[in-house]
């Protein structure tokens, strides 16, 4: 783990970081996704997002007790994400079983935030679209991409999203546009990503840790993106967003190690 966000301890001493201040930021970051959620899905969406806090913060606190330790609440965050990725007519039972899998075996398992291995949110979502039949994940559109641009400044000055992560995302999905001939597709599909970019691929404990690394991993996400988006056909699939967050984050070490053994190459070969 090279990255202090990947370490409570030396979250603690960096700069005020906090835990719980981390967690109050990434909710402050989510707020006008939320928001967009509730103006444009009403009550229904305000059962999902009661149904998503309950569940993760039930959880949170069993383990909290279990080790002993005080909670992180950093469960309220994973939960906002998780109900701006779903619809609102989904039945309750889905979003808290979803929900529940997604903090269990996507964080608190492995010791809870900082120690995971994919985004608890994207675990839940994949869960969702696997486990049961006619399940979708919400599509994003203009109203919810610009919803994300405020909380991406904030999570970007913050040092809690790195731009090399996001930067290489967007540059492939350029690229791919313009292969396509089709621009205003690229803009398009910018659009559809957006927040699953910032939050999902985005996440620092699953996206790889070295800057070196970050360039490669969201080139990687970027392709995933791309390659998804096909199989799943024209319009730019929300699940294609959660299985590529998945699947790279799963080669974030990778990534990472092969980043650190090519920079120690380099400082051997300049310094002999």
């Amino acid at each position: 783990m090279t990255d202090w966000l990947l370490d409570p301890h030396r979250m603690r001493q960096h700069a005020g970081w906090t835990p719980a201040r981390v967690t109050l930021v990434q909710m402050l970051a989510l707020a006008a996704p939320i928001a967009v959620k509730l103006v444009e899905q009403g009550t229904a969406m305000a059962a999902v997002l009661v149904t998503a806090l309950v569940t993760s913060l039930v959880w949170d606190l069993a383990f909290a007790l279990i080790r002993g330790r005080t909670p992180s609440w950093h469960s309220l965050s994973t939960a906002l994400i998780i109900t701006v990725l779903i619809p609102s007519t989904l039945p309750l039972w889905q979003v808290a079983m979803a929900a529940s899998f997604g903090m269990v075996f996507g964080e608190l398992v492995f010791g809870g935030r900082g120690y995971g291995i994919v985004p608890a949110a994207a675990a839940a979502a994949g869960f969702l679209v696997f486990s049961f039949s006619g399940a979708e994940l919400s599509s994003s559109n203009q109203a919810m991409a610009l919803a994300t641009l405020p909380g991406a400044v904030l999570l970007l000055a913050g040092g809690l999203v790195s731009w090399r992560v996001l930067v290489p995302v967007v540059a492939v999905l350029a690229v791919a546009g313009f292969a396509q001939g089709d621009i205003s597709g690229f803009f398009e599909t910018l659009i559809a990503v957006a927040f699953g970019m910032v939050f999902l691929i985005g996440d620092p404990v699953a996206a790889a840790s070295t800057n070196l690394g970050r360039w490669v991993y969201g080139a990687l996400a970027g392709l995933l993106i791309v390659v998804f988006d096909t199989l799943a056909g024209p319009a730019v699939a929300p699940a294609a967003i959660v299985f590529a967050s998945l699947l790279a984050s799963l080669f974030a070490p990778l990534i990472d190690y092969a980043a650190v053994a090519v920079i120690l190459r380099r400082r051997r070969q300049a310094h002999g």
